[in-house]
């Protein structure tokens, strides 16, 4: 998925829409979390559907502390041979209680990794999102012109 960049500059900011194809089209990323000053982060599947992210996991750290303090940043990123892209979310993540609201987690198509039963479901609620792509090469030497 390349980006067009103004003037042949090695970053682009990208808008929400571009932000969130990006992060339909992935399925892996990281989320960050806080609980009692400590700072944890885990990396894990997901889905987005509908500016939605989606979580399926198994009781333990990463629910409790979604429990305790459901403020979460969410970071997904894809590095080809020429391009890279970033995407981070700071949101409200909540675990999902309702048949409705797990229907609708099901629909967005995330699935385990590995074989495990996972059936705690979590939404974030995207509160802000920011991406930016990139072009990759060396980095110029002191002096050079860029």
């Amino acid at each position: 998925m390349m980006f067009e960049h103004d003037d042949d500059q090695p970053i682009l900011t990208l808008d929400d829409d571009q932000s969130w194809r990006l992060l339909e089209h992935t399925n892996h990323g990281r989320l960050a979390t806080a609980v009692g000053g400590i700072v944890d982060i885990f990396p894990l599947n997901f889905a987005a559907k509908d500016r939605v992210i989606y979580i399926r996991t198994a009781p333990g750290e990463k629910l409790a502390a979604l429990t305790v303090n459901g403020q979460v940043a969410f970071e997904a990123d894809g590095i080809l041979s020429d391009e890279a892209w970033s995407v981070v979310v700071h949101g409200t993540a909540h675990r999902l209680e309702t048949q409705d609201e797990i229907a609708a987690a099901r629909d967005s198509g995330v699935t385990p990794w590995i074989p495990t039963e996972k059936e705690s479901w979590v939404k974030i609620k995207a509160e802000k999102i920011s991406g930016r792509h990139f072009r990759l090469g060396s980095q110029p030497e002191v002096g050079d012109a860029v």
